[in-house]
């Protein structure tokens, strides 16, 4: 199987580098999100052991009883507990699809908005379990590590367009995030796979740029690609794994691929496999008009969307009916 090209970015050279250095990244990067819309990032300063404690913490809340997890169930955008069965992320391509075989802690925003339109819609209190109080911390110095990193990120994305490098960071202010700490068991927790059910169905992710700490497994991730179809992607402990999302393709008048994936189930060889990862889902500041950069940079001209219109719609779209109903459900 031939790799998917998803190069690696030493993030070092891009904020100390001279200018030569600093051009060289923004072609790779540039051709690299024609493709597969994947990077691996290392030089980005965030520790190490930062990401396997909040890893330690989250696994000690996610083996617990379910009774002791129902009273932090959440909805799909919500904060708390998404239990089995809550997503199918194949929804969003419009596929019928089993619920995705995983269960996750999920956070969002934590400062309240000034327009109360808004902070009705996209703020809450983040829900963080008693039974591990040391997660919170833990996790607020996590996104405060991925909040400097998604600008880096966005600067970095601005120049390699060649356009302006606040392009794109200029409109972060004040924006919304969404973390997950996605638990993917094996078949002892979760059963045995439906045909066609994976730990995270095929999708796109929907806003900006998505920060990745995953762990290698066979049951893991795997990336599209029109060359080479679906492949495993590659792995460095030390690097974070980077997509673009929906909202930022449409931005880039699809010059940019938002970077199709899922995430296999427990391998039949070596079913009790267990994985997590921590997964960053940037967005923007709510209310951001999102207008196609024109010709020659952009290829397709989308009429301008609400930022957050258009994210809501998609959050909705792969949440599973409680009814029991399993058509896809979107705007």
């Amino acid at each position: 199987m031939t790799e998917p090209r998803i190069p690696t970015i030493d993030l070092a050279p891009w904020l100390s580098g001279d200018p030569e250095a600093r051009a060289a990244i923004a072609r790779t990067v540039d051709e690299a999100l024609q493709t597969a819309g994947f990077l691996l990032v290392t030089g980005h300063g965030v520790d190490p052991d930062l990401r396997s404690r909040i890893r330690r913490a989250a696994r000690a809340f996610f083996t617990l009883p379910v009774e002791r997890k129902q009273p932090y169930a959440a909805k799909v955008g919500g904060r708390g507990w998404l239990g089995p069965g809550a997503e199918a992320n194949g929804y969003s391509e419009g596929t019928l699809t089993p619920p995705d075989l995983k269960e996750s802690l999920t956070f969002a925003t934590h400062e309240p908005f000034s327009d109360p339109v808004v902070n009705a819609e996209w703020y809450a209190p983040n829900v963080w379990p008693t039974e591990v109080p040391e997660l919170q911390t833990l996790c607020e110095a996590y996104l405060g590590e991925m909040a400097e990193l998604e600008k880096r990120l966005l600067s970095l994305l601005g120049e390699a367009l060649g356009l302006e490098p606040d392009v794109f960071s200029r409109h972060m202010d004040h924006p919304t995030y969404g973390f997950n700490i996605n638990w993917y068991p094996g078949t002892d927790v979760m059963g045995a796979p439906e045909p066609g059910q994976f730990r995270i169905g095929p999708h796109t992710d929907f806003g900006t740029v998505t920060i990745l700490d995953r762990q290698a497994g066979k049951g893991g991730l795997q990336v599209w690609t029109e060359e080479g179809g679906w492949e495993d992607a590659p792995f460095d402990p030390a690097a974070f794994t980077i997509n673009i999302g929906d909202l930022l393709a449409r931005w880039t008048g699809d010059r940019w691929r938002s970077g199709r994936h899922r995430v296999l189930p427990p391998p039949a060889d070596e079913p009790t496999e267990e994985l997590m990862s921590l997964v960053y889902f940037g967005e923007c500041t709510p209310g951001t008009r999102v207008e196609s950069v024109p010709a020659p940079v952009g290829r397709v001209a989308y009429e301008p969307v609400d930022s957050h219109v258009y994210l809501r719609g998609k959050l909705d779209s792969i949440t599973v009916d409680p009814r029991g109903h399993s058509e896809p459900r979107g705007r």
